[in-house]
């Protein structure tokens, strides 16, 4: 634990950690991952002293850790509020609590950095800047902005120095990750290295605002010639890794239902309108804005929806689509088998009960049965789906975690406009559509045609594999290597202990030689003889004390 936490640049932010874990009713869990004797050694003790925070539920506690732990921490917890496939609801509902929300830095702080990535000083940029943020979050923070031309812009403009906390955070993560896959068993299940890498990819890509922007233009390329969304245009001559010039969207905030409710907008129609947006991002095009949540959603007052804010963004291949859509068809439709089959190939290599599996899954889907479209709460379906998956130690990949997160959000605020808003009806005729494309003559011709072509490469490949093959038989060089894991376990035991074994004898051939010889003293070379025997002795002690701990270690690690 030394060895791999002891950068000394990264220690003060590891008493951080430690105080903010231990302030939350967490010192076992810091004393069980070796963090103590980390700071200990260190020369940085910390006082073991439990708070009133123990009578908060875990999932609280985590969540309050989180939010003292700054803005790496809080984007982690955004990243586990995905991730309904690892946690119950209560943790889900905590992580989703977690808000971007930070005080803003005062503008003289940013101007420098502001004017680096212009290339030009501000004024010569805009025409007006208003200095008082518009809203400041823990990457960033925004101030609206009118170029030479009149265009009303926003500027999200990155923290100074931010890049660098996150990195050390997420080095410290990674280390942490693997400390508690390794030693704390019970928290396997969660995948904390897999979380954490997810988690690295997701941060590092929204901390470059230019691939944010890019983002938003594929989406928006998708949506060509639809007037029901407006995503804003990026301003790329002003746009850069730190630094993301875009137009205003003016319009009522997503959270602002009184105000929608004022401007006189059809809440049903907006319900029906989302929807059907975020339907075609996940299931038609593949690329789907993966945090759709009431502050990344603006309501125009002519009826449209803008959507901003694409740091996030989810990705599902076509074959990955059809999974999605046989699964939800299946739900919808009641249709268990279709149901377990999507699942088991989730499963992957994971061995689990098929035959209980798809009996759990018959008696989930079997109480829908007969059950109006309307009455389908979709997003709830999804959740129990979900459950059953954490009940078998069944985990879903990084994308569909995404897009299921998305699935119930979106129900989540189609509901808060229209208390009727019917998600499965909605969904049914792009599940559908996807069901058809996938055995449309054009997608099997093309399917057929790309398995043609692999089967042409493998056959034009045959003759010289097998040419090779035969060569290298007449040379004597054809080997077949077979691996049992368990033979091989045992060798490495029995190498280990012949070379404990080698090493006592070394051990006791020194103490007899340096006794012989320490016995022998005497004459002119009676120093030479004393400091032989003397050597003798230490290097017995040296491979002595490597005994022991070569003994003690592999009762360690069996």
């Amino acid at each position: 634990m030394w060895e791999t936490l002891g950068t000394v640049r990264d220690l003060g932010r590891l008493q951080e950690i430690a105080s903010v874990l231990i302030r939350y009713g967490f010192s076992d869990l810091v004393r069980r991952i070796g963090l103590a004797d980390v700071l200990e050694r260190a020369g940085r003790l910390l006082h073991w002293n439990d708070t009133e925070m123990l009578r908060m539920t875990a999932p609280v506690r985590v969540r309050r850790a989180m939010e003292d732990l700054g803005p790496t921490f809080v984007k982690l917890g955004q990243v586990l509020a995905t991730r309904v496939d690892l946690f119950s609801p209560d943790w889900i509902a905590e992580f989703s609590e977690l808000q971007n929300a930070v005080p803003p830095l005062p503008y003289a702080q940013v101007r420098d950095q502001l004017e680096a990535d212009l290339g030009a000083p501000a004024t010569e940029v805009f025409a007006w800047l208003d200095e008082t943020p518009m809203a400041a979050a823990s990457l960033a923070q925004a101030h609206r902005a009118t170029l030479q031309d009149g265009t009303a812009v926003v500027l999200k403009i990155r923290r100074p120095g931010i890049r660098e906390v996150i990195e050390a955070d997420l080095r410290l993560l990674a280390r942490l990750a693997e400390i508690v896959e390794a030693r704390l068993p019970d928290l396997q299940r969660y995948r904390p290295a897999e979380v954490v890498q997810q988690f690295q990819v997701s941060l590092r890509r929204e901390l470059d605002f230019a691939a944010e922007c890019r983002n938003a233009e594929r989406i928006a390329r998708n949506f060509q010639g639809r007037q029901d969304i407006l995503i804003p245009n990026v301003h790329w001559q002003w746009t850069c890794e730190s630094l993301n010039v875009q137009d205003f969207v003016d319009g009522i905030p997503g959270r602002d239902l009184p105000g929608v409710d004022a401007a006189g907008l059809d809440r049903v129609q907006l319900a029906r309108r989302g929807a059907h947006i975020v339907l075609k991002m996940v299931l038609e095009d593949g690329c789907f804005h993966a945090d759709p949540h009431p502050g990344n959603i603006i309501y125009l007052r002519d009826g449209r929806i803008g959507v901003i804010d694409f740091g996030m963004v989810g990705a599902i291949s076509e074959q990955r689509r059809f999974q999605v859509a046989q699964l939800l068809h299946g739900l919808v439709n009641q249709e268990p088998e279709s149901v377990a089959d999507v699942l088991l190939d989730w499963a992957g290599g994971v061995d689990v009960d098929e035959s209980r599996l798809q009996q759990d899954i018959s008696t989930f889907v079997d109480q829908y049965r007969g059950v109006p479209l309307k009455d389908l709460h979709m997003g709830l379906m999804l959740g129990n789906i979900t459950t059953l998956l954490r009940q078998y130690a069944l985990t879903l990949p990084a994308d569909l975690a995404l897009m299921i997160k998305t699935f119930l959000t979106l129900e989540g605020m189609g509901r808060q406009l229209d208390p009727q808003f019917d998600m499965a009806s909605a969904a049914r005729p792009y599940l559908e559509r996807v069901m058809w494309q996938r055995y449309a003559p054009g997608a099997v011709l093309k399917r057929g045609k790309r398995s043609l072509v692999g089967v042409m490469d493998l056959l034009g490949d045959l003759p010289r594999d097998v040419r090779r093959l035969l060569q290298m038989a007449r040379r004597g060089r054809l080997q077949l290597k077979v691996e049992t894991t368990a033979l091989q376990g045992f060798g490495d035991q029995v190498n280990r202990a012949a070379n404990r074994l080698v090493m006592g004898i070394v051990t006791a051939a020194l103490i007899i030689g340096s006794s012989i010889v320490m016995h022998s003293v005497g004459g002119v070379s009676s120093r030479w003889l004393l400091a032989l025997g003397v050597a003798g002795f230490v290097g017995a002690g040296v491979c002595g004390v490597w005994i022991l701990f070569s003994i003690w270690r592999s009762g360690k690690n069996p």
